[in-house]
């Protein structure tokens, strides 16, 4: 894309962040994000709560507070395995979601194709000294988790009819989670940097904020967060494409210690739908997060690590 000259273009595409912050006034900036995918999970309405809670995360990973939103809907016109009231629980599920948020969904626009698909295009806002970027880790920093990882292998479990019910009821309930509880406690607390674990991974969003930041980091796994059930399911080899994907992508950038199986790593590069938010936070003021994070009730509240000096990008994960 070419690049943008506007002193009111607070964040954009330069630093690869979750949404765009546009600057209206001193004290006013609109955030902006779209996001859809194709079904993770085989109730409509479970599918809409994910896909919305999705979309919405990308404005909380900036501090933002989302203000309305519109669908984007990809749906066949005419099928006799997917009738329109299919559709109308997914859109049922996205706007009992924004409703949680706090926004209603005020339009949007439809295309006929043969694959579902849905998401939102989020309009967010935020004071213009308080956006929480991907690009502001500080060595030292503590990096904090809220969500468990896995649902890109128990996604793929469902596909293949290989899931157990549990599993598949806790990574609905966490995927369904808004991140707006992280996002205040980490603007109540204060941070440096935050991005939500989405497609790339844990460890490919890891990279994103260390490039941004012009810093290194490490992981300890022992200390990262999974969903039940999901190294089970790794063991089935149930991985899906993208993560190993993302592995490969990540395999000059990662220095993976010798006792980390290669379903170790697959895990840590997991395809994340609707993931947690990854925090950089001060050292001094880690525990006071940690106990936020607790306090708010979010899925996972887990220091997995910290930032470093050194080349920026380059990531160590220890067991």
């Amino acid at each position: 894309m070419p690049k943008i000259s506007d002193p009111n273009l607070l964040v954009g595409t330069e630093t690869a962040d979750d949404a765009a912050v546009y600057r209206i006034d001193d004290r006013q900036a609109l955030v902006l994000t779209v996001d859809y995918f194709t079904p993770v999970v085989d109730d409509p309405y479970a599918f809409g709560q994910i896909a919305a809670a999705n979309a919405l995360s990308d404005v909380y990973a900036m501090g933002g507070r989302p203000m309305t939103a519109l669908n984007i809907v990809g749906f066949p016109k005419q099928s006799p395995d997917l009738p329109l009231e299919v559709l109308g629980d997914i859109l049922r599920g996205g706007a009992d979601k924004a409703a949680e948020a706090g926004i209603f969904i005020v339009g949007g626009h439809s295309i006929d194709d043969p694959e579902p698909k849905y998401g939102l295009f989020v309009v967010g806002m935020i004071h213009p000294d308080r956006i929480l970027t991907n690009a502001g880790a500080r060595p030292g920093d503590r990096l904090v988790l809220t969500k468990p990882i896995g649902t890109g292998i128990i996604s793929t479990a469902i596909k293949r009819g290989a899931a157990p019910k549990a599993v598949i009821d806790r990574a609905v309930e966490v995927m369904a989670t808004l991140n707006r509880a992280g996002c205040e406690a980490a603007l109540g607390v204060g941070v440096n940097a935050c991005t939500d674990v989405t497609g790339y991974g844990l460890l490919g969003h890891l990279r994103g904020m260390a490039v941004g930041s012009g810093v290194g980091a490490t992981v300890r796994l022992g200390d990262v967060p999974v969903l039940a059930g999901v190294r089970d399911l790794l063991e089935r080899d149930l991985a899906p494409g993208g993560t190993h994907n993302n592995l490969e992508q990540l395999r000059a950038d990662v220095a993976f210690d010798p006792a980390l199986s290669e379903n170790d790593r697959l895990l840590l590069c997991d395809a994340q739908t609707s993931g947690g938010l990854l925090l950089s936070v001060p050292p001094d003021r880690a525990g006071r997060l940690i106990e936020a994070l607790k306090a708010a009730g979010t899925p996972a509240a887990a220091e997995v690590g910290e930032v470093t000096e050194g080349e920026a990008g380059r990531i160590q994960v220890i067991p």
